[in-house]
């Protein structure tokens, strides 16, 4: 059978679910109401507070600050938990790189640690010869929506700043992401679970870190004080009114969307002829945010020419990360020490983002037809 990419036919001619999904009326409502309010800042409205208690609520987390994206909630968690200059974060070498760029913003250092071949999460091995007298915070990444192993990074003695970006809704033996270190963030991006196109959210349950995080998001306010009084430095940060009424009704319907994801990984783990990447021991709920394949070089064939020829079959996947190992931009930041596991998943490892895994089964087994003509196609021409 011909490739798509040399003249053939396509598997699949259709479009994909679109992220995010529709608007639905309960949201435009909300909108409509903000807007006709007049009270469009948090500080005027309700929308905002009545979110940020939803979603930390919804986890099981005491307090909650809203802000305007995941980045920024990374920076303020680590402000909040006292890092700072001459500070070091140690962070994953598989993550975007706003788990780094936050840690510069803070004024600290990252330190670049490499991940578990099976998982591709930060792996407490690699922590435990980076970790120094600076270290002031380690930093794991749900990756794909999977929990981290928080609990053998707490050994360590140091905070632990979740990045939940991707993980909305996940569990870890039945624990909620967002409540297994000192603070978690999440991000409303455009691609996450829950979006607003942008926004941001920090949960912890400690009060003390929660008045500090507060205040650095609001200009330095007291929780108690008055609009003029600013006895800490601090950011206009806050997220607005309108970004809160979109994500408000998404709370409602985040289990359900979640349930159709693991469905759709749970279908491609037992058809694609590829490796779909498993969830760390003790995960109870990933949110799926991705389904991560590894690629074997089908006849000695790159990366690169897979994703071309599955993308001719209707079946766009994401190259993913390059590891911050090779992000030439941070040395001027930190020393960048070879990550060997996330090096070679930057080469090998492809994704299926979130909107695909919404799909029913036969556009999901289109997937899996156009994988295996592609893997046959490549080994039968052998470079």
């Amino acid at each position: 059978m011909t490739l798509a990419i040399d003249g053939g036919t396509p598997v699949r001619t259709e479009g994909w679910p679109s992220w995010p999904p529709p608007a639905t009326p309960e949201q435009r409502e909300l909108l409509l109401e903000v807007l006709d309010s007049g009270a469009w800042g948090a500080t005027s409205g309700t929308k905002v507070g009545e979110f940020t208690k939803a979603f930390a609520a919804s986890i099981g987390a005491p307090y909650g600050v809203s802000v305007v994206n995941g980045t920024v909630a990374l920076f303020l968690a680590l402000r909040a938990l006292g890092v700072g200059r001459d500070d070091e974060v140690i962070v994953p070498a598989y993550t975007f790189v706003a788990s780094a760029t936050s840690v510069i913003l803070a004024g600290a250092r990252p330190v670049i640690a490499d991940v578990t071949p099976a998982t591709l999460h930060l792996d407490p091995a690699a922590v435990e010869r980076l970790i120094g007298p600076r270290t002031k915070a380690i930093m794991p990444v749900h990756l794909a929506g999977a929990p981290a192993d928080v609990d053998a990074l707490k050994g360590f003695g140091v905070p632990i700043v979740e990045d939940a970006a991707q993980a909305h809704g996940a569990t870890w033996h039945g624990r909620p992401v967002g409540t297994l270190g000192d603070a978690a963030c999440f991000s409303f991006q455009s691609s996450k679970a829950m979006t607003a196109g942008e926004g941001g959210l920090v949960v912890t349950d400690d009060e003390a870190v929660y008045r500090r995080l507060w205040a650095l998001h609001n200009v330095g306010r007291s929780i108690d004080g008055g609009w003029y009084e600013h006895p800490d430095v601090g950011w206009n940060l806050r997220m607005t009114e309108f970004q809160a009424a979109v994500l408000l009704p998404q709370l409602g319907v985040l289990d359900e969307q979640l349930e159709t994801r693991r469905r759709a990984v749970e279908y491609l783990r037992r058809e694609l002829p590829l490796e779909v990447l498993a969830e760390p021991a003790g995960t109870t709920r990933s949110s799926h945010h991705l389904a991560l394949l590894r690629y074997e070089a089908f006849g000695g064939r790159s990366k690169a020419d897979f994703i071309a020829a599955m993308a001719a079959e209707g079946i766009p996947l994401d190259a993913g990360y390059r590891s911050l190992s090779r992000e030439s931009a941070l040395s001027a930041y930190t020393e960048l020490l070879p990550c060997p596991v996330a090096e070679a998943a930057a080469d090998s490892v492809v994704w299926i983002r979130q909107s695909m895994l919404m799909s029913d089964e036969s556009a999901l087994a289109d997937i899996v037809t156009a994988a295996a003509k592609v893997r046959k196609a490549f080994s039968s021409r052998v470079q």
